[in-house]
C-alpha cells in the first residue's frame, strides 16, 4: 500500500501546486485580461484555419484572396468592410483573421521544435556534467555565435520560400537561451536534498530529472514559451515582409509590406490595424508570461506565503 500512498501524495501535491498557481493568477486582473485576449486570438486562429481548410478542400479561391478592384481603398466604415479594403479591394478584417492563423501556426510549431531541444539538452548538461556538459555547452555556444536571422535566411533558402523554412529556421535557432537557463537551474537543483534523497532511494536518472527536477524549473519553460511565441511572430512578420516567408497567404508581414507603399496616399487603415493586432498579441503574451512566472516559481510562492 505504501507505493500507492506515495503516488497519491505526489498527485495531490501536483494538483495543489497548479491550484495555488491558478488562484494567484486569478488575483491579477491584468493577467486575466491578457489570458482572455490570447484566448480570443486563439479562437480567431482556429476559425481562420477552418475557413482555410474548407476552401482548400472545396478547391475554390478563398474570398480574402479574391481581388475586387471596384472596392479598392475603401475606408473603415460600418457595413460589409468595417476595417476597410486594400489596394485590390480585399477585406482587411478577413485577411487579418488569416494572419492570426499563420501567426499561431508559427508560434506553436516552432515552440514544439525549440522547447524540447532546449529542455532535454539543458537537463542532460546540468545533471550529468563532465563531458556531456562540455559537449552541450560547445554546441549551444556554436549556435549562439551564428547570427539568428542569417541562419534562418540560410535554412529558408535551402528548403525554399514558405512556412517550412520559417518553422525550421526559428525552431532550430531559438532553443539556445532556454537550454542555457535550464542547465543552470538543473545544476543548482541536483545538489539539493530532495535530489540526493531520490538518488539514495535508487531512482533512475530519467525519473529524477523529469519527475523531480523538471517540475521545479517548469516556470522557466512557461516564461520562455510566452516570450519566444511573441519573438516567433515578430520574426515571421519580418521574414514575410522581406518576401521570404509566407507565399500566397495574407500574412501580417506581407500586409505591412504592401501597406507601407500606400501611406503616402493617405491609405492608413491597413497599416494601422495590422500593427495594432501585432502589438496587442505580443504585449499580451509578454505580460502573461511575467504573471505566470510569478505564479509558478516555487521560490516566489514560498516567499509570498
Amino acid at each position: 500500500m505504501k507505493p500507492e500512498a506515495d503516488k497519491l501524495g505526489v498527485e495531490m501535491a501536483g494538483r495543489s501546486l497548479w491550484a495555488d498557481a491558478w488562484r494567484q493568477l486569478r488575483r491579477s486582473r491584468l493577467a486575466m485580461a491578457c489570458l482572455w485576449i490570447i484566448g480570443l486570438y486563439a479562437v480567431a486562429a482556429f476559425y481562420g484555419e477552418a475557413l482555410y481548410l474548407y476552401y482548400h478542400w472545396q478547391d475554390a479561391p478563398a474570398p480574402y484572396n479574391v481581388p475586387h478592384l471596384a472596392l479598392q481603398y475603401q475606408a473603415p466604415a460600418l457595413g460589409a468592410h468595417p476595417l476597410g479594403t486594400d489596394g485590390l479591394g480585399r477585406d482587411i478584417g478577413a485577411r487579418l483573421l488569416q494572419g492570426v492563423r499563420i501567426a499561431f501556426q508559427v508560434g506553436i510549431i516552432t515552440s514544439l521544435i525549440a522547447i524540447p531541444i532546449g529542455v532535454i539538452l539543458g537537463c542532460l548538461a546540468g545533471y550529468f556534467g563532465g563531458r556531456t556538459d562540455d559537449f552541450i555547452v560547445w554546441l549551444y555556444s556554436t549556435f549562439a555565435s551564428i547570427p539568428g536571422l542569417l541562419f534562418i535566411f540560410a535554412i529558408a533558402m535551402v528548403v525554399g520560400k514558405g512556412l517550412l523554412g520559417i518553422y525550421l529556421g526559428i525552431g532550430l535557432t531559438t532553443w539556445v537561451n532556454l537550454c542555457r537557463l535550464i542547465r543552470a537551474e538543473v545544476i543548482k537543483h541536483k545538489a539539493r536534498p530532495y535530489v540526493q534523497a531520490a538518488r539514495a532511494l535508487g531512482l533512475s536518472h530519467v525519473r529524477i530529472i523529469f519527475r523531480h527536477i523538471l517540475p521545479n524549473v517548469f516556470h522557466i519553460i512557461i516564461v520562455s514559451f510566452t516570450l519566444r511565441f511573441s519573438y516567433a511572430i515578430g520574426t515571421e512578420v519580418f521574414m514575410s515582409f522581406l518576401g521570404i516567408g509566407v507565399q500566397g497567404e495574407p500574412s501580417w508581414g506581407l500586409m505591412i509590406s504592401n501597406a507601407r507603399l500606400r501611406l503616402w496616399y493617405g491609405v492608413w487603415w491597413e497599416m494601422a490595424f495590422t500593427t495594432l493586432v501585432i502589438f496587442v498579441i505580443v504585449l499580451a503574451f509578454n505580460l502573461l508570461g511575467d504573471a505566470l512566472r510569478d505564479a509558478l516559481d516555487p521560490r516566489l510562492r514560498t516567499r509570498d506565503n
